[in-house]
């Protein structure tokens, strides 16, 4: 899993209570960040104020995969506001999500969108405390853009939060994920080299099995969720290192 959908409590409990204090800023709202990995939805971030217990059910039973809001964010990079008729308004037949979520006083809200670089979607979502107010996107008509940029912000902040976590795990000695073995390095560094799997089978002479292997294990050492990503890293943190020929 990457390292950016493995925060521990402390560090989650840490964001909440910044989180909390930026969304105070705009109203009295309830809210929802949920960080999404568009290739493999399983991987969900979820920081919020919603009823604790929702969101465990929604943690539990993955509802990220049939939620009508996700799936209306999955096709959108502009915000939009959602109720009960959006999973009418998709491909999709009405969610037993919004049903449940009733129960929890969650029936229509605001959400705004971001897809980020590393194939993640980044999603945060408003309602109001006042169930009865319905029209929350005229609350929040002149706060839009600041609260787009604040999405942009908090998502930057944790995505950076994160890999400074993975890089210090391959400067401390002491981590307890070992730095890049020999053989991942040379992979590495003809990935980077702009050399293909093929390729770099033939000139380490190995299987292109084998290559997918050790690029696999570099991704989840790294924290990262493909092999772009780790050249990338790699580069930037110099842990490529020249191959003598």
């Amino acid at each position: 899993m990457s390292i950016l959908f493995a925060a521990g409590h402390d560090e989650n409990n840490a964001f909440r209570n910044h989180l909390d204090r930026k969304i105070a800023e705009f109203g009295d709202f309830k809210y929802a960040y949920m960080i999404l990995n568009k290739k493999n939805p399983l991987e969900t971030l979820i920081t919020s104020n919603y009823p604790s217990q929702w969101i465990d059910i929604y943690k539990e039973r993955n509802y990220q995969h049939i939620d009508p809001v996700v799936h209306c964010a999955l096709q959108r990079v502009s915000p939009f506001p959602w109720d009960e008729s959006t999973s009418l308004k998709s491909r999709l037949k009405p969610s037993e999500i919004f049903s449940q979520a009733k129960s929890y006083n969650i029936t229509h809200g605001y959400t705004f969108v971001l897809h980020d670089h590393d194939h993640n979607l980044a999603m945060l979502s408003l309602m109001t405390n006042d169930n009865k107010s319905i029209d929350i996107e005229n609350q929040i008509h002149h706060s839009k853009a600041h609260l787009q940029m604040l999405l942009a912000n908090i998502h930057q902040e944790i995505t950076t939060r994160h890999q400074e976590t993975a890089r210090n795990r391959f400067d401390n000695p002491n981590a307890a994920k070992d730095p890049l073995s020999a053989r991942e390095n040379e992979v590495l560094y003809w990935a980077s080299m702009g050399k293909t799997y093929p390729e770099i089978a033939i000139i380490l002479g190995v299987k292109m099995r084998t290559v997918k292997f050790h690029i696999g294990n570099i991704v989840k050492k790294m924290g990262v969720t493909n092999a772009k990503h780790a050249i990338r890293l790699g580069a930037e943190w110099q842990l490529v290192k020249p191959v003598a020929r």
